[in-house]
């Protein structure tokens, strides 16, 4: 079962997401903060990280910066999920090494959940 971790400071959001990528198989590990997030992520090696930017007590970038720098973890693919939506903020991910940005208000669950299996299966 492939794990993903959920990185996001909505608690509502997380439950969404976690619920739907459950029943399709997925396990869900999620974290409130970044830096529990990042903590998760070295301790359990997810196949994939959904991250948002806007975090408390550590900035997604901050969190994305440290995970691709880290050779434990800059493999594991990260899907930012974030409302930022300026080109200066998606260029800013796509260099630090996110996988793919996409903006919360114009994707469905349904449809990152199709990223998710083009990305991991």
């Amino acid at each position: 079962m492939k794990k993903i971790l959920f990185i996001e400071d909505e608690s509502v959001l997380q439950k969404a997401f976690g619920d739907v990528l459950q029943q399709k198989g997925y396990k869900i590990l999620s974290a409130l903060d970044g830096e529990i997030g990042l903590r998760m992520a070295r301790s359990e090696k997810p196949d994939l990280i959904l991250l948002d930017l806007i975090l408390p007590r550590l900035h997604g970038f901050e969190v994305l910066k440290k995970l691709k720098e880290d050779p434990e973890t800059k493999e594991i693919p990260v899907i930012v999920l974030t409302n930022l939506e300026k080109m200066e903020d998606i260029n800013k991910a796509i260099e630090l090494g996110a996988t793919t940005y996409l903006v919360k208000t114009e994707y469905k669950i349904e449809e990152v959940i199709e990223k998710i299996k083009k990305i991991i299966g």
